[in-house]
């Protein structure tokens, strides 16, 4: 299995990946996730949906963000979001290189994955990997857990899961890393390369986005969009990549992806709508997959 990256859309995979695992029963040997992806792998590869579900479908900002670049505000159901200039001008001040700061991610991530779940994985036959972006080497790397102690590959999730300049930058022995998808969005590739040869690729951009995307009101959003324009792009290179290895090496690849366009900003994590995606994820794999 491998999971793109897409923030709060990880809900929607969520349920996709319930859905393949309970009830069509796939026995994954891999799975590959990147950014939110990172966060999703780990508990499926030892079948703890449930404890997933319950953690990933309640996450608030404040769980996510130490120092959040943004004003989120509902109304009517509507989700609208501005520049928290406040936050943003102490980041300035402390020198920071970021907007904002996703320390409280990591502490979640040890909360939600413990050290006995990590142990399970270790000891299983199941590759669990996570992508992660080296921006000092500018390289993509590939985070094996068999591989590394229980603090490193928390560290490794909450690295993937980063999406610079609005989260964290981590440094890592000597390294700094980010987000897994400013390199490889849908690890399809690495997945191939490790002998996956039927690979079930939930991809978390819809063929059909919103109608259109709101106007940009300041400097935050710009770099917003433009970062989540290259995605895109590099998201269909990745999908490109993995159509011509699918023709060249008969490797059987199985999409999933939203009908319809979910979010403008998967930086914000709102519980009532993941909840949503969960189970629009569920009933959309219920609908697309044969048993």
């Amino acid at each position: 299995m491998v999971i793109s990256g897409g923030g709060s859309k990880g809900a929607f995979a969520g349920g996709i990946a319930e859905y393949l695992i309970t009830e069509c029963k796939h026995d994954y040997k891999i799975f590959i996730g990147t950014s939110t992806g990172s966060l999703l792998v780990p508990l499926l590869s030892i079948g703890e949906i449930d404890k997933l579900k319950s953690a990933f479908t309640s996450v608030t900002q404040k769980q996510i963000f130490s120092i959040n670049p943004f004003i989120i505000k509902k109304k009517n159901g509507v989700i609208k979001t501005s520049i928290n200039h406040f936050g943003v001008i102490k980041m300035l001040l402390k020198q920071r290189k970021t907007f904002g700061e996703s320390k409280n991610l990591r502490h979640l991530i040890s909360k939600t994955i413990t050290k006995i779940d990590y142990k399970r994985i270790q000891e299983s036959a199941i590759d669990v990997v996570v992508t992660v972006s080296n921006l000092s080497n500018m390289t993509v790397e590939y985070k094996l857990a068999k591989e590394y102690s229980y603090e490193d590959y928390c560290d490794w999730i909450w690295a993937s899961t980063s999406l610079v300049p609005f989260m964290s930058l981590i440094t890592k022995n000597g390294y700094e890393y980010a987000d897994g998808g400013m390199g490889d969005l849908v690890p399809i590739h690495h997945a191939i390369q490790m002998g996956a040869t039927d690979i079930d690729v939930i991809v978390l951009k819809s063929d059909r986005p919103l109608m259109q995307n709101p106007i940009i009101h300041n400097p935050l959003d710009l770099t917003f969009r433009i970062f989540g324009f290259m995605l895109n792009q590099i998201g269909l290179a990745n999908l490109t990549i993995g159509s011509l290895e699918e023709l060249n090496k008969k490797v059987k690849l199985n999409i999933y992806r939203p009908p319809e366009g979910l979010t403008s900003n998967s930086l914000v994590f709102d519980p009532a709508q993941m909840k949503h995606w969960w189970d629009l994820g569920y009933r959309y794999a219920q609908s697309n997959t044969v048993v």
